[in-house]
């Protein structure tokens, strides 16, 4: 293990300002190569993909199919 790379990493976080330091923690810990099921969620909701859905009969009740 490194302790003066991390003692000296320690630091420099510390020196940062708030806005860097809120920088810092977004790319650390909040940038994900693929988009969060909740944005995705968001998205379809607002978005109106799935609006016309809304319009559809309802051709299945709880009574269709077998029971699992």
């Amino acid at each position: 293990m490194n302790i003066k790379l991390v003692q000296s990493l320690v630091q420099v976080i510390l020196s940062l300002s708030d806005e860097e330091r809120s920088l810092l923690e977004e790319k650390l810990f909040f940038d994900l190569s693929e988009p969060l099921t909740s944005d995705l969620m968001q998205l379809s909701q607002t978005g109106g993909a799935f609006n016309f859905l809304e319009c559809e009969p309802d051709i299945y009740s709880l009574d269709d199919g077998e029971p699992i």
